[in-house]
């Protein structure tokens, strides 16, 4: 199983970012904020962070701007506790799995009821 340096720098961000929105980050926007995962460049430069929120289209956007006001507090956090020679930028992405397989499960009910 290939298992690759990035792949664990993206588990670690992933641990770290989701301690951090807990504990550290007050930002009232963000709210009940679910991470699903983290994509990072092999090159550990940059990293996409994906997110799941249940308060709808509005608590979706006030998530990522309260997430993107955050970036800058959460970047210097991560610098100071991963031993990386670069910090990766961070780009947090809704990740839209659970919408989407929520519509396939709506269309195959309306399918075998119609």
């Amino acid at each position: 199983m290939d298992y690759s340096r990035s792949d664990r720098v993206g588990d670690l961000l992933l641990e770290l970012i989701s301690e951090l929105l807990t504990k550290e980050v007050g930002d009232p926007r963000i709210g009940p904020v679910t991470l699903t995962g983290v994509e990072i460049s092999k090159d550990l430069r940059h990293a996409r962070v994906y997110f799941s929120c249940l308060n709808g289209e509005e608590g979706r956007v006030e998530a990522l701007s309260g997430l993107k006001s955050a970036t800058g507090f959460i970047r210097r956090k991560v610098a100071g506790r991963l031993q990386l020679r670069f910090v990766p930028t961070l780009e947090f992405v809704y990740d839209e799995t659970s919408a989407r397989a929520q519509r396939i499960e709506d269309l195959l009910k309306r399918g075998k009821s119609g």
